[in-house]
């Protein structure tokens, strides 16, 4: 098995960890959550990028994420471009 499919594999073990922690959580929000606690991508066209997925999907699903209380932080909104960085907040701040 190359490295890369190891990645992957364990990017998606992750994923389905925390939509096991939170079954509202869906499979993009999760990953976004993954990704940026790997240092994977802080921002939207970036993760949208790496999974081939429309950065519109991805703008859509970190909105939504942003909403619920604790879940991350939007740092930084690019208006031009719709790229929208993210962060986590500090473990136990909600």
């Amino acid at each position: 098995m190359s490295e890369e499919a190891s990645d992957a594999d364990r990017f998606l073990a992750l994923v389905a960890a925390a939509q096991g922690k939170d079954v509202g959580l869906t499979s993009i929000q999760a990953g976004l959550l993954v990704a940026a606690e790997l240092g994977i991508a802080r921002d939207s066209r970036a993760f949208a990028r790496l999974l081939g997925i429309a950065h519109s999907l991805v703008l859509r699903e970190l909105n939504v994420l942003a909403e619920r209380e604790g879940m991350l932080r939007i740092v930084k909104r690019d208006l031009r471009t719709m790229r929208v960085h993210y962060t986590l907040p500090p473990r136990g701040e909600v």
